[in-house]
């Protein structure tokens, strides 16, 4: 609590305990997709947790699913990217045949605070040729600027918290 006041979750982790919560939001993924973009060929997810939202919505779409992991972890050749973080790197990667040149892809994780991931996941996708429509996630922490980070691509979050 805070001065009487609860303060926000900053967790997604209720959502998937909840299975009417976890088919609302993606509801709401899949109607704002829907509406937005005519074609979409993959969706990519994000080590861990746009797993757990991806597939789902992947299926709803009837299209691929393609995973976003932490160097190493994947098997078969593989391509990967770098990124900056507070204390070091990291990189990202997906297996080299995941996606084709020209492909439509969205980008989904649980939430975006500074865009670090996210934006080295649309780097590596970019490297393949493929051509990223949007990010979408659940919880988006706006004091932490990650949709400006992210810019030219879209963010698109269903609860923004400041």
């Amino acid at each position: 609590m805070d001065g009487g006041r609860q303060r926000p979750q900053k967790d997604v982790c209720p959502i998937l305990k909840d299975p009417k919560a976890l088919g609302y939001t993606i509801d709401l993924f899949e109607e704002h997709l829907k509406e937005k973009f005519s074609k979409i060929d993959h969706i990519v997810g994000l080590d861990a947790r746009g797993f757990l939202f991806g597939p789902l919505l992947s299926q709803r779409l009837g299209i691929g699913f393609i995973l976003v992991r932490k160097k190493g972890k994947l098997p078969g050749p593989t391509v990967s990217c770098s990124y900056a973080l507070e204390y070091g790197t990291a990189e990202v990667e997906m297996q080299a045949d995941a996606v084709e040149p020209g492909q439509k892809v969205v980008i989904i994780d649980d939430l975006i605070a500074t865009g670090g991931t996210l934006n080295a996941a649309c780097r590596l996708l970019r490297q393949q040729n493929a051509e990223v429509l949007e990010c979408t996630v659940v919880l988006e922490l706006k004091e932490l600027n990650g949709s400006e980070n992210m810019k030219p691509v879209p963010v698109h979050s269903l609860i923004s918290l400041n």
